[in-house]
């Protein structure tokens, strides 16, 4: 499986982003795909996830409001739409993909992984 993550950029705070992740190698629509992030000193955390039918997604506090889930599976891509982005939003955005159809928020339960897309939240 290979991911490729893009549309980082740098965005002035209140802004908005769409990360992109697109998917090969495998049944896209099976696959549970999340978003994580990791910021300069700081673990990677969980963002959000989305089943592999796009029915169920679930977010981190810290984000639950203001971004979303998204995936077109015909396309082999999943997106996460990111609103009223704040500073402390600066950070790598990565997109994984679990093997395993069952969901999960933890960054070690993930098997494959994009290589991450720079988000800058100036303030």
């Amino acid at each position: 499986v290979q991911l490729q993550a893009f549309g980082g950029g740098l965005v002035q705070a209140g802004g908005s982003l769409r990360l992109s992740c697109a998917a090969s190698g495998r049944t896209f629509s099976r696959s549970v795909m999340g978003w994580f992030r990791q910021a300069p000193g700081k673990d990677r955390e969980f963002v959000g996830y989305s089943s592999g039918s796009g029915s169920r997604t679930s977010y981190a506090d810290s984000v639950k409001g203001r971004f979303i889930i998204s995936r077109n599976n015909a396309e082999n891509t999943v997106y996460l739409q990111m609103n009223s982005l704040k500073p402390e939003d600066t950070a790598v955005y990565y997109c994984a993909a679990r093997r395993s159809n069952v969901v999960d928020s933890s960054p070690a339960s993930y098997d494959y992984w994009g290589q991450g897309t720079l988000v800058t939240v100036s303030s």
